[in-house]
């Protein structure tokens, strides 16, 4: 599972909230990054690049186990 706590921990050593991404994402994008639900390249690419980062800046993969049964 990808999982995007990495973004809200680069938002605030960036000194930025969330409410801030509205200038690029729209709210159901925002909600869906908040609980880790899937987005599309075109996010990341506009996140990666608000946040002048990587995406590995923002998010990581964590296996699920429940997946692997």
């Amino acid at each position: 599972m990808i999982t995007f706590y990495r973004l809200w921990d680069k938002l605030n050593r960036s000194g930025l909230k969330q409410k801030d991404l509205k200038e690029i994402l729209s709210p159901a994008t925002i909600n869906k990054l908040r609980k880790n639900e899937i987005v599309t390249t075109d996010t990341l690419n506009k996140l990666c690049i608000f946040l002048n980062c990587n995406p590995e800046d923002i998010l990581e993969f964590e296996p699920d186990p429940e997946e692997n049964q």
